[in-house]
């Protein structure tokens, strides 16, 4: 199947899963998760029609800006940032959705301040604690979604999770459930329910995000194919 197809069929799924959950399709977003594929990839999934593209990784994402593969859709950081890569993303992103630790958002918000301009981002929640992975503890989410609210030159939109690897079918599901809740008592109580995005949801559990609240997935696999590209 084309990019196109695959688009076609996830946007079917994404919808069928939404009204499965009494929610309206159109609130979802779609993102691209781009990561090792072309330039024309890119390209062909703009034409067909999606929110945004995804990168994981800086390197890949400065050689695609130099080709303007991503003309015509926001892009969105959506991977491990490294503090010293801050200012190779702060104002080349429509959104950072991977902001793990303080240091990390304080470093956007000094880069964005530098730059005049004012960078929206989403807190990461490590909502199985894995060592391995970066994110806020789910116990430390509410006091970095003040953090952010006090800086001038981040604005938060929601967060975002990679939940641990399932064990069987819907073994996201939990984890969804738990950062959805997050979600909520943070926007209701300390934003005033401005908060917009919940972004969680890869191409293998992107339909049980969706009816666990996500407004946001990321779908990489689904939607290009085995990832070829290499720098």
């Amino acid at each position: 199947m084309s990019i196109r197809e695959n688009i076609q069929q996830v946007r079917e799924n994404i919808a069928a899963a939404a009204l499965s959950a009494g929610r309206r399709p159109e609130d979802i977003t779609l993102v691209g998760a781009s990561k090792m594929n072309d330039a024309a990839a890119c390209r062909e999934a703009i034409a067909a029609g999606i929110d945004a593209l995804g990168e994981n990784r800086v390197q890949e994402m400065t050689q695609k800006l130099a080709e303007n593969a991503y003309d015509g859709a926001p892009l969105h950081f959506i991977g491990h940032l490294q503090r010293n890569k801050v200012k190779q993303v702060v104002g080349k992103v429509a959104l950072i959705e991977s902001v793990g630790s303080y240091e990390l958002l304080e470093d956007i918000d000094r880069q964005a301040e530098k730059l005049g301009i004012v960078q929206p981002i989403l807190l990461e929640v490590n909502v199985g604690g894995e060592e391995a992975k970066s994110g806020f503890a789910v116990s430390e989410v509410r006091a970095a979604a003040e953090r952010a609210k006090s800086l001038s030159h981040v604005v938060l939109r929601g967060l975002m999770t990679i939940p641990p690897v399932a064990e069987g079918e819907h073994g996201s599901v939990p984890y969804f459930e738990k950062v959805h809740a997050l979600y909520v008592d943070i926007n209701a109580s300390l934003y005033d329910n401005n908060l917009d995005i919940l972004s969680m949801g890869m191409s293998g559990d992107y339909e049980d995000a969706v009816r666990c609240g996500a407004t946001m997935v990321r779908v990489g696999t689904a939607i290009f194919g085995a990832r070829h590209y290499t720098l």
